[in-house]
């Protein structure tokens, strides 16, 4: 027995094999950690792969559902972002969940995308006996439609105030108001004055305490339709003469360029262009004017002064249509052309405020276009007609005035639209 635990005591003290047997004991463990760092790197690069391409498909879907001219193809451009998104998980994965879902208190105003991913992870399912690993991720994307902007009221001075409404003045115009100004007060309504109407926009802001509901501040890329148009011209020489005595006394004029366009006398305009070069267009006195189908082009300086001053009075102007260009060097352009009834150079300079006076007796329609010029709506102005537009560098109405166009939206000139809001939001 002396022997036995001597040999137990120096086999306990001889330490030359410890290194061996901690390896052994170790290696394991240190083959099991490497094992499962491996595994789990696998199925992180799987996740993220499958959960970007999930992402981008609810992005997507989320942009076609918010443009009506494509939403019922959201499905399909959905599955069409996943496809071009996965890559390492393409063969395993399962065909996308894509589906409609409410947000926010809205109904079916997001789109989700939920996708899985099954494959066994190498070294995981070694150890528990072949168990396959599944990845699952969802996406949600909401969406708005963006805003479409008409508008029949519009300023085209890029700064400062463009449109002023102010005093006891009243203006009916459910097609809408516009400012492309984007700087603050871009347009201006004095809480006296009243103002109808459906739509407010503007790049800048809007000064309008009883008409915020409708103001939209902040619009960005507003433009003028117009501003790639080239005004037409008739060069042939024509002069303003009254004919006969007395209450039989009239004009019948003929389209072509006048020097100066002062009303005399009872007037009828024959349908074509009037090209006012450099003097006024001044249709403001005392007698009845007719114009059908016309159009008065304003040039070196040319300005305009528009509405009766009473006396029973009456003004009738209507637009040139499309066909009426037929055969003239505008014909590419008749369609553009179409509706405007002044059309002002952009390089006019005219060094007089134009004015619109107006009478209740007065119909005026058509496109009042003055991208160079301020338009002055005078206290004394009653004003209502149809289709009335009018497009001016600068809109002061002012005093009484009163300034109705029955003009429905779809109608008025476009000014802009705003980007669908697409978000991800899960």
């Amino acid at each position: 027995m002396g022997k036995f635990r001597n040999f137990l005591t120096r086999l306990r003290d001889n330490r030359s094999g410890n290194a061996l047997i901690m390896v052994a004991t170790g290696m394991p463990v240190l083959i099991g950690s490497a094992g499962f760092a491996i595994d789990t790197a696998q199925w992180y690069m799987w996740k993220r792969e499958l959960q970007y391409a999930v992402d981008q498909a609810a992005y997507a879907g989320a942009f076609a559902r918010s443009n009506p001219d494509v939403a019922n193809t959201y499905q399909s451009r959905a599955q069409q972002e996943y496809d071009a998104n996965v890559d390492k998980v393409d063969s395993f994965d399962t065909v996308p969940q894509i589906r409609l879902a409410d947000y926010a208190g809205g109904t079916d105003n997001s789109v989700v995308v939920t996708s899985t991913a099954s494959k066994r992870l190498p070294f995981s399912s070694f150890i528990t006996n072949g168990t396959v690993a599944t990845i699952r991720v969802t996406a949600q994307a909401s969406f708005a439609a963006g805003g479409q902007y008409n508008a029949c009221v519009i300023s085209l001075r890029e700064d400062g105030t463009g449109t002023a409404i102010g005093g006891s003045a009243t203006v009916n115009a459910q097609c809408g108001l516009a400012a492309l100004s984007c700087d603050d007060n871009a347009i201006v309504i004095d809480g006296s004055a009243t103002v109808n109407t459906d739509s407010i926009a503007a790049c800048g802001t809007i000064d309008a305490a009883n008409n915020e509901a409708v103001s939209t501040e902040g619009v960005q890329g507003l433009f003028d339709a117009y501003k790639e148009l080239t005004p037409p011209d008739d060069p042939t020489p024509q002069t303003y003469k009254c004919s006969g005595k007395g209450k039989n006394k009239q004009a019948s004029l003929q389209p072509g360029t006048y020097s100066d366009l002062t009303v005399q006398c009872r007037t009828t305009l024959a349908t074509g262009v009037y090209v006012i070069d450099g003097g006024t267009l001044d249709l403001a006195a005392n007698y009845d004017v007719t114009g059908t189908r016309v159009m008065f082009v304003l040039k070196n300086g040319a300005t305009i002064k528009l509405g009766g001053n009473g006396n029973g009075n009456s003004i009738n102007l209507t637009p040139m249509q499309s066909g009426d260009f037929a055969g003239t060097p505008y014909a590419s352009q008749a369609d553009e052309l179409s509706d405007i009834l002044v059309f002002e150079h952009r390089d006019n300079n005219a060094s007089q405020v134009h004015q619109f006076n107006g009478n209740s007796n007065s119909l005026i329609e058509g496109l009042i276009y003055l991208p160079d010029g301020d338009l002055r709506v005078n206290g004394t102005a009653d004003v209502a007609a149809q289709c009335l537009q009018i497009s001016a560098y600068t809109i002061d109405v002012r005093g009484g005035a009163f300034l109705e166009t029955l003009c429905p939206v779809e109608d008025a000139t476009e000014v802009g639209n705003t980007t669908a809001d697409v978000r991800l939001v899960a």
